[in-house]
């Protein structure tokens, strides 16, 4: 993806991820939709280029295709690639002030996708878990932030790192306006 991407594009990269990922599970349309707890409608909606899926939406859907969310929004490629700050695709979260943007995913044989994260002290970003053995690692570059697994979070502020396992109900509560920081996801 460029890193002029417009939100057609977004969507559209997206549209034509899911219908690949989903032939390459085999599976129909409603059974990836019953598995994501989605519409059938919405999805053939998002699959058709129709739509601006939320982040949870998109978690919901790699998890029901058994593929990191890196896999929907921007394929691994190879060569040089530089994203400046405020680039590359981003995911908004539906429920709470929380932003995700790919800055990189994983290449065949890799198990690991990296994104930068800005939130703000609005509602925490509640994530549910991802696939098994999912591990997360936060590095916080600005701000303040109560992250962790639920009942386990820790207050993080710049350069402080953590991890977790991101296989578990997990959360990320911004306490001061434009906390950001990077999250590296190990996928096993």
């Amino acid at each position: 993806m460029s890193e002029a991407a417009t939100a057609a594009d977004v969507v559209a990269l997206i549209s034509m991820s899911l219908r690949r990922e989903r032939a390459r599970t085999g599976l129909s349309l409603t059974e990836v939709a019953k598995r994501a707890g989605l519409a059938k409608s919405t999805l053939s909606q998002l699959e058709n280029g129709a739509g601006n899926p939320s982040l949870e939406t998109l978690w919901a859907l790699a998890q029901a295709l058994d593929c990191p969310l890196s896999r929907l929004v921007d394929p691994p490629r190879r060569g040089i690639q530089v994203i400046r700050a405020g680039e590359g695709p981003v995911l908004h979260a539906e429920h709470a002030a929380y932003e995700a943007a790919m800055l990189a995913s994983c290449p065949p044989g890799a198990r690991r996708d990296i994104y930068r994260v800005i939130g703000q002290p609005v509602a925490p970003h509640l994530a549910p878990p991802h696939l098994p053995g999912t591990t997360e690692h936060l590095i916080i570059g600005s701000g303040r932030v109560l992250a962790g697994p639920e009942g386990e979070a820790v207050e993080l502020g710049p350069g402080d790192y953590l991890r977790y396992p991101g296989d578990v109900p997990h959360i990320f509560d911004a306490l001061e306006p434009d906390t950001s920081g990077v999250i590296i996801m190990e996928h096993v």
